[in-house]
């Protein structure tokens, strides 16, 4: 009887052994799945943020060109002034169809215009109200554009 009991025992204990290591194996295994969906998820938020961020970027990058475009063109001497306008546009647009592979001279020149246009209208806020053209008469000045 003692015997039978201590083999009793020692299935119960078995048992109850891999019962326990089942249980933690599946826990286990649940929280490696939820960690990964939340590796995933952060991932793919550090991504979009990382995409936004380069938008930001090249928008401020393009806003410098253009105040340093309006330089060069008030700074112009009328001829070689204007093959010098010539070449730093050429050199500018080359750069943006790096950036932007599939894009026209017709888009260059909107986003060119419409950032000018907002670089102007900034400048022109330093002058004084009678002599400062109305934000509508800048405004005016944009191609028609998409």
């Amino acid at each position: 009887m003692g015997m039978i009991f201590r083999l009793f025992r020692n299935v119960v204990f078995l048992g109850w052994l891999c019962f326990a290591l089942a249980s933690t194996t599946l826990a286990a295994t649940v929280w490696a799945v939820q960690l990964t969906a939340t590796v995933a998820t952060v991932s793919g938020q550090a991504a979009a943020a990382a995409v936004a961020h380069r938008r930001q970027l090249a928008r401020a990058i393009a806003r410098t060109k253009a105040k340093a475009r309006l330089r060069r063109m008030i700074a112009a001497v009328p001829i070689a002034g204007l093959g010098a306008i010539a070449y730093f546009e050429e050199r500018d647009f080359q750069d943006w169809k790096e950036d932007n592979p599939d894009g026209t001279r017709a888009e260059y020149a909107c986003e060119v215009a419409e950032l000018s246009a907002e670089v102007i209208d900034e400048v022109l806020q330093d002058l004084p109200e009678s002599v400062r053209p109305s934000p509508d008469n800048v405004q005016g000045w944009l191609p028609d554009c998409e």
